[in-house]
């Protein structure tokens, strides 16, 4: 296991405009997201990436916990988008995930609206965006992104049965470096294409598991079940009640309705 992941993930040759131009490594850190926030602050690079062996404050939606043992990837990126860019972040990093794991791994895994990547139905990665607005301008945003790739779910009862990983579902190890560099390129791929107007909206919506599927969506203490029948222009769930009523959800957690 490499030392330094962002050392070896260089070594194996990353070509990149953006992201990962500046790239940090910790052994430890409280929360990448936290840490490429401070930067964000001070004025780092557009693209600048902060990665980490560990953390000890791992969060993901909603502030919830996310578990971070040695031998995953933890990473954040600090973006400067446009207002106009800024709602793509999140379905370009689901797409960016999706990619790099079926180009390194050969798996299909899907996308559980909004952004959990999920691989033989349980969850393999997660998506965070935090952004920092001024008026109608964007001060910053970082995007996180939390990668299982050898993680044993069973030692952890909060994921036990809900968690997978790469290596578990691969039945194989797998280079990290590999993992982090192909995921790094495919981010600014799509980011420099969100730059010039393209967004990853099709890609993204081709991906989802959740639609067609009848759902329960859970959001600030209510729940609403019916059909996903589509999403919007900008991503949104578009939840079709059973008397009728089209709801359109901004956010919120999907759990799949057998009956």
């Amino acid at each position: 296991m490499p030392s330094d992941l962002v050392s070896a993930t260089i070594r194996r040759g990353l070509f990149t405009r953006t992201v990962g131009k500046r790239l940090v490594f910790f052994q430890k850190i409280p929360s990448t997201m936290d840490e490429a926030a401070r930067l964000a602050r001070e004025g780092t690079a557009d693209g600048t990436v902060v990665v980490a062996e560990t953390q000890t404050s791992g969060r993901g939606r909603f502030g919830r916990n996310w578990v971070s043992p040695q031998g995953n990837i933890y990473m954040s990126v600090v973006f400067r988008p446009t207002i106009d860019a800024l709602p793509f972040l999140s379905m370009l990093a689901g797409v960016a995930t999706v990619q790099t794991i079926r180009k390194t791994t050969g798996s299909s895994p899907k996308i559980k609206w909004p952004n959990d990547v999920m691989l033989g139905g349980k969850k393999v990665s997660g998506i965070l965006v935090e952004s920092v607005m001024e008026g109608d301008s964007v001060c910053y945003a970082v995007l996180g992104i939390g990668l299982n790739v050898n993680l044993d779910p069973s030692q952890n009862a909060e994921i036990s049965g809900i968690a997978t990983s790469l290596e578990a579902v691969a039945g194989k190890p797998l280079a990290r470096e590999e993992l982090l560099r192909q995921l790094l390129q495919d981010l600014d791929s799509l980011y420099l294409k969100l730059c010039q107007g393209q967004t990853p909206l099709e890609p993204w919506r081709a991906m989802l598991e959740t639609l067609g599927q009848r759902v329960q969506v859970s959001w600030r203490n209510e729940s609403y079940v019916g059909l996903a029948e589509g999403i919007d222009a900008l991503g949104n769930l578009q939840l079709r009640l059973d008397d009728g009523q089209l709801l359109t959800m901004t956010a919120g957690d999907v759990t799949l309705r057998t009956s």
